[in-house]
């Protein structure tokens, strides 16, 4: 099958990238390294069946020749990088997603957007079901992201709706793994990095917050599920074991071997205080759950990160 994957360059998708050529498909990867890097795709330019493309979704794209999917990962998606493009994040999240669409259109292809647990804001009902509509600031510091996602899943609804598109949307929690930036300012990196420098390992708030963090290799399995899938509502993908950010901090501490102290931070705005996922919908409708475990995950992405790259 013939693919293309916009925001390539990107953690996540480059990963989904190694995944299709390792089944043998031809992708089209397309990235303009807003935050993507690309060192993230460096060893797959030989490859006979990988095509790189820089290009800024918020512009039109053409591709020659038929195209079975698109996914759209394109978008900054970690707080310093969306505070950072404000502005772009928004354009991509609307203008981008409606233009990979309209290639979707053309080529009679499925699409799937990434979309975030974001959606749900700082969640009044927990854990986050995908019939939740959010608690979610229109007009606060991280709306531009928040927003974006959640207009560039009216879009996609309504390509679906009006042009018949075979569009997909997941909801994505926090996700780790190897090729995370390590000053994207996202938990796992931020700790990691500190604890590998035996420096303060900083904490917002009092760390009573949680999170539930997936490996990345089991959210490209729940992707292309659902890509593979008849289902066109939003599905979180997510691991559903919560911890504390604390935790996360002691946990990461001891597997790092490191002496750092922890310190504690004034809370960002808006910083939500609770996130995990209800996976029933993924595992009913997919068959699918999270499988690395959370040592398991941690321990590849700390040697990743001892090894400058």
């Amino acid at each position: 099958m013939r693919y293309l994957v916009a925001g390539a360059a990107g953690f996540v998708g480059s990963h989904l990238c190694d995944r299709l050529i390792a089944e043998g498909h031809e992708v089209f990867a397309v990235d303009n390294f807003i935050t993507g890097a690309e060192r993230n795709i460096a060893h797959l330019k030989s490859r006979p069946r990988f095509q790189f493309i820089h290009h800024d979704v918020i512009q039109p794209i053409h591709v020659d020749g038929p195209l079975d999917y698109v996914f759209n990962l394109a978008s900054p998606a970690s707080p310093k990088d969306y505070l950072d493009h404000p502005v772009e994040t928004l354009r991509v999240g609307s203008e981008g997603t409606r233009n990979l669409l309209e290639l979707a259109l053309e080529k009679d292809a499925g699409f799937l957007l990434t979309s975030t647990s974001e959606c749900y804001g700082d969640p009044l009902e927990h854990p986050q079901k995908e019939t939740y509509w959010g608690n979610v600031n229109p007009i606060g510091p991280r709306s531009c992201y928040d927003e974006s996602k959640r207009f560039a899943e009216a879009v996609t609804m309504a390509y679906h709706r009006t042009h018949g598109v075979r569009t997909t949307i997941a909801r994505i929690f926090n996700t780790y793994g190897p090729r995370m930036n390590l000053n994207d300012g996202r938990i796992v990196p931020a700790f990691i990095d500190q604890a590998l420098r035996n420096a303060p390992m900083t904490v917002f708030g009092t760390g009573s917050q949680t999170r539930s963090f997936c490996y990345v290799s089991d959210l490209v399995d729940g992707l292309l599920r659902l890509a593979h899938s008849s289902e066109r509502l939003p599905v979180n993908l997510g691991n559903p074991i919560e911890l504390t950010v604390l935790q996360f901090a002691e946990r990461i501490r001891a597997l790092t071997g490191a002496t750092s102290p922890i310190v504690f931070e004034p809370l960002p705005q808006d910083d939500p205080q609770r996130r995990r996922p209800d996976i029933t919908k993924a595992n009913q409708v997919l068959g699918w759950e999270p499988q690395v475990g959370l040592d398991e995950g941690l321990a590849y992405t700390i040697e990743y990160f001892r090894v400058p790259v």
